[in-house]
């Protein structure tokens, strides 16, 4: 007897979504970096061990927007828990439990509340940077936040269906455990996809999101959310990727000197495709784009 579902991972910006979802699959199925919300779309892991599948939904962090490239990402967030068996909330050991953990809380009890909705689970992530003393606290402030806003919401009756872990998304401290219990919620019902799969990422898509990555990475704070890739041109071996920017200024700066950054983005990114892999990087101004619905649109964002 097969069985099979969702899990939805959802969270603030920079709590460790991407990386999570990476470990319970166990290969790179979604982009990662420092700087906040480097994922813009739900992006699929698919987990098949033996008779259950469980297919994990990154998403992107639920915040504060402030662009319209901003609101769509709340949406699509938001979108993802919807028909899912597991809403998995996820925040940080280390940090106080803010409001934006708060609202995530929030929107995790708004559908387990539902009849025959999904069941609720608590991560508190990054426990290979806490002591142990503090993951036990922030473990017991976690039960708390969730009791009172169930009592604010009216959803008492979601309490019995959220659970809680202690996870390192890093080193896969308490990974193990969290996949069981989520394995365990998967209804009966033959698999979503086939089990050799682990994603469900266009390859394209992939090529322009290992691009991004690298960018992220390599411009740290200075232009993750003015970037956007895409693929061009894509016949084996020769892809395309280009680079969008906001500014004119900002082309210069990915370029690097003498073209040295978009260099590196390059060799770093055709490090993780196939060997015979040509990347070929391209940079264009699209003014004011993440504020801009009708390229928004174009881009499929």
């Amino acid at each position: 007897m097969r069985r099979s579902g969702f899990a939805a991972v959802i969270g603030r910006p920079n709590v460790g979504k991407s990386t999570l979802v990476n470990q319970v699959v166990g290969t790179k199925v979604t982009i990662t970096s420092a700087s906040p919300n480097t994922t813009r779309s739900a992006i699929r892991g698919i987990l098949t061990e033996n008779d259950v599948q469980v297919v994990f939904v990154d998403t992107p962090g639920i915040h504060r927007p402030k662009t319209s490239l901003g609101n769509r990402l709340n949406e699509t967030a938001r979108a993802s828990v919807d028909g899912v068996e597991v809403i998995v909330a996820v925040i940080e050991a280390g940090k106080e439990i803010g409001p934006g953990d708060r609202n995530v809380i929030a929107t995790m009890l708004e559908h387990c509340r539902r009849p025959g909705g999904p069941h609720g689970c608590v991560v508190v992530n990054k426990v290979d940077r806490t002591a142990r003393d503090v993951v036990a606290a922030q473990l017991v402030a976690a039960h708390e936040a969730v009791s009172t806003i169930a009592r604010e919401k009216g959803a008492n009756d979601a309490l019995e269906r959220v659970d809680y872990f202690a996870v390192s998304a890093k080193t896969g401290a308490g990974a193990a455990q969290l996949v069981e219990f989520v394995r365990g919620l998967m209804p009966e019902g033959e698999f979503l996809f086939p089990a050799d799969e682990v994603s469900d990422v266009p390859e394209a898509m992939w090529v322009a999101e290992l691009v991004r990555e690298q960018l992220v990475r390599k411009t740290k704070q200075e232009l993750p959310h003015s970037i956007h890739t895409r693929v061009i041109e894509f016949e084996w071996p020769h892809i395309t990727v280009e680079i969008v920017v906001e500014r004119e200024s900002q082309k210069g700066m990915v370029i690097g000197k003498g073209g040295q950054l978009l260099k590196d983005v390059g060799i770093a990114a055709r490090r993780q495709l196939p060997e015979g892999c040509y990347l070929e990087l391209k940079v264009s101004v699209e003014a004011s784009w993440q504020k801009r619905d009708d390229v928004m649109d174009r881009f499929g964002i």
